[in-house]
C-alpha cells in the first residue's frame, strides 16, 4: 500500500472518521516528527485508518524526543497517558527501567493473538530493542546510521575521482588535504552529531567496546569505556585536523552547522543521517552528491564491523483497556508490513525495518534508479553485529551526550588533550549512570 497519497487527504479522512468515532476506539499516539517528517508519519496513521473501521489511530506531535518522552512520563504518573509514545534510542534504558509503566511488544502481540515474527527484522535494528533473552520490547520505527556524503563537484575540481569516497580516515585526511590546497573548498569535511557519529558510532564501527556489560544491554551496573587508546587517537586527529583547516566543528547536539558548511560548498564531505538523504538531496542544488560508507583506520583489527542506529521506536504504555492494546498490535501489524515499510524507507531515507521491505524495494528498482540509497544498510549488514557493535544501552544517556559535546569542546579550545577530555567523558558519565541506577535500582 502506498500512503503518500494519505498527506493531503489527512484533514478531510479524519473528518470522516470522525462521524464514526462512538464505534472506534481511539489509539492516541504521541511523537515527535515535526515538519515533512510529520506529515508523512500522520500519513501512516490516515492510511491505517482507512484500512479498517474498529480503530482510529490519533497521532500528536509532541515536541523534540526528549520532550515527547518526559511529557509521556509525566502523563502516565498522572494517569493521562497514550497508547503510544516515539521515544529516540538513546532513552531506551529509562524506558525499560519504567516498571509497569511499559508493555513489551512482544507480550502486546501474543496478548493481542496478532502474528508475529522478530526473526523478520533486520537484525541490526531489533537488536538493540530487545531484552538479554531477545523478546522486542518496542516496535522500531525510524531507524537510521550516519553515513558519509560527499560533493561530487569538489572533488572533481579538487582532481580527486568524483565515483570514489574515501574509505579509510586516511583518505579522507588526504583528500581533505587536496580539496582545501587546489581551492575546491575552503574545508575538507564536517559532521553532523560528534557524540553519535565521531564516538558511539565510530566505537562500534571499529569493533571497540562502548561499555561494559555488552555496552550497557546486560545490566544498570554497566561503565563507560570509550576513552581507549582508538577512540583517544580518532579526537586526536579531529583536534588536530580543526587546527589545520581540514575538519570544521558544526557545533553541540546534532551539529546543525554541517548542512549549511555543506550545502553552500564550504566543506566536501559531510558525515550525516542517513535519514538526512531527502534533505541533503533538496538542498544540494548546484552539485551532484556522492554517497560513501563511514571511514575507518585499516590498521585496526576488526574494522570495518557494522555501524549501530538511531532514530527510535514506538513503546506501549500501560494502562490502556484491551480493546486499545489490541488496536496498537493492529497498527503495529500494519506499519511493519512490506509495503508500508518500503515506502517508508523511500519516501524518508530511513531504514527499512524488515528483510521483506529491503527486498521489496529492490525488487521494484529503488536503489537502482537511486544510487548510494542502500548505502545504510549496506554499513548496517556488512557483519553480524558484536558485543561491542550490538548499540548502547545506558542511564541518564542523553545528558551523557551532553558531557560528550562539552568535553570535546574543551578539546578543541586546547584545555584538555584527547585522552584527558575522552577521560572526563568516561568520569562524568560514569557518575550519570551511577544516579540512574541509584533511582532505577
Amino acid at each position: 500500500m502506498k500512503f503518500r497519497h494519505f498527506a493531503a487527504a489527512s484533514a478531510v479522512s479524519v473528518i470522516a472518521l470522525s462521524t464514526h468515532a462512538g464505534a472506534q476506539t481511539q489509539i492516541d499516539w504521541w511523537h515527535a516528527m515535526g515538519g515533512e517528517l510529520g506529515e508523512k508519519t500522520e500519513a501512516l496513521a490516515t492510511a491505517f485508518n482507512a484500512t479498517q473501521s474498529e480503530f482510529v489511530v490519533v497521532p500528536s506531535y509532541r515536541g523534540s524526543y526528549a520532550e515527547t518522552m518526559t511529557g509521556a512520563i509525566a502523563a502516565f504518573r498522572a494517569g493521562e497517558q497514550p497508547d503510544i509514545v516515539q521515544v529516540f534510542e538513546v532513552g531506551t534504558g529509562t524506558m525499560m527501567a519504567a516498571e509497569g509503566a511499559i508493555v513489551p511488544v512482544y507480550q502486546l502481540m501474543a496478548n493481542a493473538g496478532v502474528d508475529f515474527d522478530p526473526s523478520a527484522f533486520l537484525p541490526a535494528v531489533v537488536g538493540y530493542y530487545t531484552d538479554p533473552e531477545g523478546n522486542m520490547l518496542s516496535m522500531p520505527f525510524n531507524s537510521s546510521t550516519p553515513i558519509l556524503y560527499y560533493n561530487r563537484n569538489v572533488f572533481e575540481a579538487a582532481g580527486l575521482d568524483p565515483n570514489t569516497p574515501p574509505t579509510t580516515w586516511a583518505e579522507v585526511e588526504a583528500f581533505s588535504r587536496q580539496i582545501v590546497s587546489s581551492g575546491a573548498a575552503p574545508c575538507g569535511f564536517t559532521s553532523r552529531w560528534v557524540s553519535w557519529a565521531q564516538l558511539e558510532n565510530f566505537s562500534a564501527w571499529h569493533n571497540q567496546q562502548i561499555g561494559t556489560l555488552q555496552n550497557g544491554f546486560g545490566g544498570l551496573e554497566t561503565e563507560l569505556t570509550f576513552n581507549g587508546p582508538v577512540q583517544v587517537r580518532h579526537w586526536e586527529n579531529l583536534a588536530r585536523w580543526e587546527d589545520e583547516g581540514l575538519y570544521r566543528y558544526a557545533g553541540p547536539g546534532g551539529g546543525n552547522d554541517a548542512g549549511p558548511s555543506f550545502y553552500s560548498q564550504t566543506c566536501g564531505i559531510m558525515m550525516e543521517s542517513s535519514a538526512g538523504r531527502a534533505g541533503v538531496m533538496a538542498n544540494a542544488t548546484d552539485f551532484e552528491v556522492g554517497f560513501g560508507m563511514l571511514p575507518y583506520y585499516d590498521d585496526v583489527p576488526g574494522a570495518p564491523q557494522n555501524s549501530i542506529i538511531g532514530g527510535a521506536t514506538l513503546w506501549v504504555l500501560a494502562g490502556g483497556s484491551e480493546e486499545e492494546q489490541r488496536g496498537v498490535a493492529e497498527f503495529f501489524n500494519f506499519l511493519s508490513s512490506p509495503e508500508v515499510q518500503a515506502q517508508w524507507h523511500q519516501d524518508t531515507g530511513y531504514l527499512p525495518i524488515t528483510q521483506a521491505a529491503y527486498e521489496l524495494s529492490q525488487a521494484q528498482g529503488y536503489y537502482e534508479a537511486n544510487p548510494g540509497a542502500d548505502t545504510s544498510i549496506r554499513q548496517m549488514t556488512l557483519n553480524p553485529p558484536t558485543d561491542n557493535s550490538r548499540g548502547l544501552r545506558f542511564g541518564n544517556y542523553v545528558q551523557i551526550r551532553t558531557v560528550i559535546d562539552e568535553e570535546f569542546e574543551r578539546l578543541l579550545s586546547g584545555a584538555v588533550d584527547a585522552q584527558g577530555a575522552l577521560d572526563a567523558v568516561v568520569e562524568r558519565g560514569n557518575a550519570l549512570i551511577r544516579d540512574f541506577e541509584d533511582a532505577n535500582g
